[in-house]
């Protein structure tokens, strides 16, 4: 049986990570299914994350040809206490593209603008700018070693939340 109060400590712990970030790491795939990965500002919005990119960008039209992308917020490595278990959250997402001029469109800029100031509004009067909310379909939250936890559903903070305890395995020194 899982415990209520944890996975509720948990989700909050990996909603207040979240917005201890600005960027996050993106990989989508082309049209022939060959990843790309890049970054991207990000704002938080209702369940879900918002990015504004220009579809100069590969990182743009791969996402209107194919929304299925992947995003990694992780923790910096200069801050990190330890470089081979630094603070993460991945998501698989599905991106849907937000038309201009539209209430949807006007919630993700204002969430970028209170997060990043006047430079997404500057940058959302250009015709190649294109927003995406970024809705969460799964993901895994990895706070160190020994810490990995499975969010699903399209919840940013994870509907249901497993440990993952399966653990490293030491090597077997006979086998060899």
């Amino acid at each position: 049986m899982k415990n209520k109060a944890m996975e509720n400590r948990l989700g909050d712990e990996v909603l207040a990570f979240i917005n201890s970030r600005r960027s996050l790491q993106l990989a989508s795939l082309d049209q022939e299914g060959v990843p790309f990965a890049s970054y991207a500002p990000f704002a938080v919005g209702e369940e879900c994350l918002y990015v504004l990119l220009s579809e100069i960008a590969l990182h743009a039209r791969n996402l209107l040809a194919n929304p299925t992308a992947s995003v990694l917020i992780i923790e910096d490595e200069d801050s990190a206490s330890e470089l081979f278990a630094r603070i993460r959250v991945n998501y698989t997402v599905r991106a849907e593209h937000l038309e201009f001029d539209t209430a949807d469109w006007e919630a993700a800029m204002q969430a970028l603008a209170a997060r990043h100031g006047d430079r997404p509004r500057k940058l959302g009067e250009h015709a190649d700018f294109k927003m995406f909310r970024l809705v969460p379909e799964r993901g895994r939250y990895v706070k160190g070693f020994g810490k990995a936890y499975t969010l699903a559903g399209e919840s940013l903070a994870g509907e249901v939340v497993d440990h993952l305890r399966d653990g490293h395995k030491i090597r077997d020194a006979s086998a060899a």
